[in-house]
């Protein structure tokens, strides 16, 4: 991760300028809310494949600039308005912005992102690219439905949950990385590969956001242990955990999600659950068999420092603890 961060230093220093210029606004608290999400540590992971994309095409422009900042401001929309439906009170360590500002502002102002980043785009006068993202949020929308009526259900299996985590957070990965070949003006077949890729990569992140809810440490990962779980949210180690346990303890588990709030005995008994039948390992599995698979989806392109920080940052999904 450290070599693409070294590769990307002026691009993201530019990319954090165009954050500011992009979050410029008559009404203050937009900004104030806006600055305070993209300020409170996030990796800009989807802006970073953007970059290394457009580099592992031979890219040569500035609109790679512009377009990454789209992306982070798509993907810090869906927080926004994530953590108003999960009445999160975190958000990477910090108070999340509905905490500190109210459900309406984060609404409001997750809704000025959505409509920025269109704008933006349009200014970028690039018709594939509009095409590419503007299908990649609808998608992400469906994704938030899915997951919603996937609330508490102790029957999703693995099959189903991908399709929630292909699109409500695989697709904007994949459209960052295809949009990145798209400036390099590459075939479609190139562009198929760069959206794979990205697809692979951003299931396995979500793969081990999933494992690290039941693992993490709160002051390491940014949010309270067990937090899936008390939102009734079914992640890949507990939908494994249910497919290999007991009709008592799966039975049991049905019970606890169901509750409007658990206990802290009731999420260390699901994770003494999830241990014993080996869930966070098999999801830790299952995230670097994609990012395997990812990383093959490259191979027809030419090797160099964009490559090898790519795969870098793919590697980065499986070992990251935050």
């Amino acid at each position: 991760m450290e070599n693409a961060l070294e590769l990307l230093k002026e691009d993201l220093l530019k990319v954090e300028a165009q954050f500011r210029r992009d979050l410029d606004s008559e009404v203050a608290l937009i900004r104030k809310v806006g600055e305070y999400v993209l300020a409170s540590g996030g990796k800009r992971v989807r802006p970073m494949l953007l970059l290394l994309c457009a580099r592992l095409v031979g890219y040569g422009g500035e609109n790679h600039i512009g377009l990454a900042s789209v992306v982070e401001f798509i993907h810090t929309a869906t927080l926004l308005h994530d953590d108003v439906v999960d009445s999160a009170v975190l958000r990477r360590g910090n108070a999340s912005a509905n905490a500190v500002w109210g459900n309406e502002a984060s609404v409001l102002v997750g809704d000025f992102l959505f409509a920025k980043s269109f704008s933006i785009m349009v200014r970028n006068g690039d018709l594939k690219i509009l095409q590419v993202l503007s299908d990649a949020t609808t998608m992400m929308a469906e994704g938030e439905v899915l997951q919603l009526i996937s609330t508490c259900d102790v029957d999703l299996d693995e099959e189903r949950y991908i399709t929630v985590v292909r699109t409500k957070t695989a697709v904007l990965i994949a459209a960052a990385c295809q949009c990145g070949g798209i400036l390099g003006r590459i075939g479609e077949e190139e562009q198929a590969a760069l959206h794979e890729f990205g697809m692979e990569l951003g299931i396995a992140f979500q793969f081990m956001d999933d494992a690290l809810d039941y693992v993490a440490e709160e002051s390491e990962f940014g949010k309270v242990r067990g937090h899936d779980l008390s939102e009734g949210k079914m992640t890949l180690p507990l939908i494994e955990t249910l497919r290999r346990c007991s009709a008592e303890e799966r039975s049991r588990v049905a019970e606890i999600i169901e509750q409007d709030e658990l206990e802290e005995g009731d999420v260390a008994e699901v994770v003494a659950l999830i241990e014993a039948h080996n869930g966070i390992e098999y999801t830790r599995n299952r995230a670097q068999t994609l990012i395997d698979r990812a990383k093959g989806h490259l191979i027809s392109f030419p090797d160099g420092p964009a490559k090898e920080a790519l795969f870098a940052v793919a590697d980065y999904v499986v070992r990251r603890r935050k």
